[in-house]
């Protein structure tokens, strides 16, 4: 007579942190600090609707381009794929939508958002970087915490999909726009304006 012994594999659900709003508040470099701080993507069927959302909280928000592209070298970019939405603080931080000011509370406790339900796909896609293989961002502490998460990441997953839909592209050029923005001390190293991917 044999037994069969089954390992029961531990699902991890991904959920945030308690007291956590680091991902809306932290910027970082990328893909490198010449770029300066890189904002929240923000598609441009999206652009307008985030610019309404701030008119309606009175909220100055700071869209800039973000990738573009274009037929030939020498030329900036023709058509622009994505803008950014910068943060509030001189360095790039601080999502001009989390509201860190009315005591409110998000359902864990963090700073809530402002606009939770009409947010854009980036942030619905968070923390997920890569959908084959699933790969998550390791700077959310959830992750560093857990490191894996194979349950509800649906909607992340198909927000995700929808970005890469709008990143393809027949254009041979593709262009990053550098911000200039960040921490004082790397001022020196930041470039100014479109840059050519190579």
């Amino acid at each position: 007579m044999s037994f069969m012994r089954w390992e029961q594999k531990e699902i991890v659900e991904f959920k945030c942190i308690e007291e956590c709003s680091q991902c809306c508040i932290e910027r970082e470099y990328y893909p490198s600090k010449k770029f300066g701080k890189i904002g929240v993507l923000i598609l441009p069927e999206e652009k307008e609707r985030v610019e309404k959302l701030a008119d309606e909280n009175n909220l100055d928000v700071k869209i800039l381009p973000r990738i573009g592209v274009s037929k030939d070298r020498d030329t900036i970019p023709t058509k622009i794929l994505a803008y950014q939405m910068m943060g509030i603080e001189k360095n790039g931080n601080t999502c001009p939508f989390l509201d860190t000011e009315s005591g409110n509370k998000s359902p864990h406790n963090g700073f809530p958002c402002k606009i939770y339900k009409d947010r854009p796909l980036a942030c619905r896609t968070y923390p997920l970087i890569e959908s084959d293989p699933i790969t998550l961002d390791e700077k959310c502490k959830f992750c560093k915490e857990y490191k894996t998460a194979d349950e509800n990441l649906n909607s992340e997953i198909e927000s995700l999909m929808k970005i890469k839909e709008q990143m393809n592209t027949e254009y041979p050029f593709i262009w990053r726009f550098a911000t200039e923005i960040g921490e004082g001390e790397d001022n020196n190293l930041f470039e100014s304006g479109w840059i050519l991917e190579e």
